[in-house]
């Protein structure tokens, strides 16, 4: 079991260290006038808080080792790709629509609005490698299972962008609709995969501090419902349909999230 005191005792240096990322990038953000600069760093918040928990945390274990693995792995190849993707593109249209609605100050008002609300949320869905880097638990069959959705979703998230980019690389398809490999059984395939690295590695942390990690859940429920219902599926797909007409027949035949066999036309 995990105590309780111990976790508090890395979480708040946890933090610190993604505040300090947090502020180093807003600072960037303001040379560059590009506070979506703070996607390409959102991993590595993360990931640079496990470090932290890893060294403070006196249980370092097997369970310890495969979260720090885990988490690096995903954040340099998210930032990596992040950065790759958005080169030379200037800031992202989300946040553009963003700093139009905060004038005047944005500068000043990206502070809070995008970075120190980035930061927070880094934290909180940071706390499942809290949680399970606390234990000295001996490794269990649902450890197993948290470890192999987690591969799942690192595998999977980085299989879809890595079809989307060749779709987008390729001129014969602009202005199309990306429906082949993954894509074909999920609209979002890359927010699915997403999701299920969390709710793997929360399963890792209630294997290995069982109630007392329980509370961690926060973590996967907040990126379920973010891609779901907030920055993800939904903003995306806010108006799409009148940019891409073909779009419609798209959603008509293929699942939002989970994958799923497509749908024929006509079919509920």
């Amino acid at each position: 079991m995990a105590d309780a005191a111990l976790m508090w005792h890395a979480a708040l240096p946890g933090l610190a260290l993604i505040a300090l990322l947090a502020g180093l990038t807003w600072l960037a953000s303001l040379v560059r006038r590009d506070v979506s600069l703070v996607d390409r760093t959102w991993g590595l918040f993360i990931a640079g808080a496990a470090i932290v928990y890893a060294l403070v945390l006196p249980a370092a274990g097997a369970r310890s080792a495969w979260l720090l693995l885990l988490v690096v792995a995903w954040a340099l190849r998210l930032s990596l790709f992040i950065t790759w993707r958005n080169w030379g593109h200037g800031e992202d249209r989300r946040y553009r629509e963003i700093r139009a609605r905060n004038q005047p100050n944005f500068a000043l008002k990206s502070l809070v609005l995008i970075f120190a609300l980035q930061a927070l949320l880094a934290w909180t869905v940071s706390t499942p490698l809290l949680a399970g880097m606390a234990s000295a638990a001996p490794l269990t069959a649902l450890d197993a299972v948290g470890i192999a959705v987690a591969v799942f979703g690192i595998a999977f998230e980085a299989v879809a962008d890595a079809q989307m980019a060749r779709f987008k690389a390729d001129p014969a398809q602009r202005g199309q609709v990306m429906d082949r490999g993954v894509w074909r059984y999920s609209r979002h395939p890359n927010y699915f995969g997403e999701t299920c690295i969390w709710w793997g590695l929360w399963l890792v942390a209630l294997a290995g501090a069982g109630w007392a990690g329980a509370w961690s859940v926060a973590s996967p429920l907040l990126m379920t419902v973010l891609l779901l219902k907030v920055s993800g599926v939904s903003l995306l797909e806010k108006d799409i349909v009148e940019r891409r007409p073909a779009y419609r027949d798209y959603i008509a035949r293929t699942n939002a999230f989970v994958p799923g066999r497509p749908r024929r036309a006509g079919s509920p």
